[in-house]
């Protein structure tokens, strides 16, 4: 995996999962010790350094319809972030992008299958991230002031909130992975070697990215 700034094409990484199932982590393990530069082209830069704040939670629309207002936007902002991946890649930077995809909103827009088709002709990983839904609760009861308003609020002795259920029961659908890594069992640095390597292996064809934009 030796992709450098004057090669043809990069290599994208694109991580699906619930936000706290350690996307993000392993975006910083890949870009600490992967060869070449790896570009976190991701939700969160994109919602909390892009979008305006009167439009988030913008392109990490929330599965339990906190904001129907921004649903029509929310396909543009997925093929903007998405074509700037497909240039970077273009260009021979590398990318690792965190998201977490869910169609449940958007039917017939078919999102995910769109942003498939618009990395076409690119060597694409796709990896699913999962996470229980009580490993998830355990970090979100855990985390600090800094994050109490970024999402909706969670307390130890309420139920679980039904968006972040919601969320977990729908962004692994319809669940087509090149490789699928469990933050609970495995830590951030062991996930992204297991990334690497797959890499360095190459995926086989057709890549889920390539079963996702053929409707499979």
């Amino acid at each position: 995996m030796d992709n450098n700034h004057d090669t043809k094409t990069g290599q994208i990484i694109i991580l699906n999962g619930a936000p706290r199932s350690g996307k993000s982590s392993i975006v910083d393990a890949i870009q600490a010790s992967f060869d070449g530069p790896w570009m976190n082209l991701g939700v969160d830069a994109y919602v909390r350094h892009i979008t305006p704040q009167r439009y988030r939670p913008g392109i990490g629309l929330r599965p339990g319809g906190e904001r129907p207002d921004l649903e029509g936007l929310i396909p543009t902002l997925y093929s903007a972030l998405y074509a700037s991946i497909a240039a970077h890649c273009r260009l021979g930077l590398n990318v690792v992008a965190e998201f977490g995809h869910h169609d449940a909103y958007s039917k017939p827009l078919g999102i995910l299958a769109n942003c498939a088709r618009q990395l076409a002709g690119l060597p694409v990983l796709f990896v699913g991230v999962r996470c229980p839904i009580e490993t998830i609760m355990q970090r979100r009861l855990s985390e600090g002031a800094e994050r109490l308003n970024d999402y909706i609020g969670v307390s130890a002795d309420a139920s679980i909130p039904a968006p972040i259920l919601a969320w977990q029961a729908q962004v692994h659908q319809p669940g087509i992975y090149d490789l699928e890594v469990d933050t609970s069992i495995k830590s951030a640095q062991a996930c992204a070697e297991e990334i690497r390597q797959l890499v360095d292996r190459g995926v086989p064809h057709p890549t889920a990215f390539e079963r996702l934009a053929a409707g499979s």
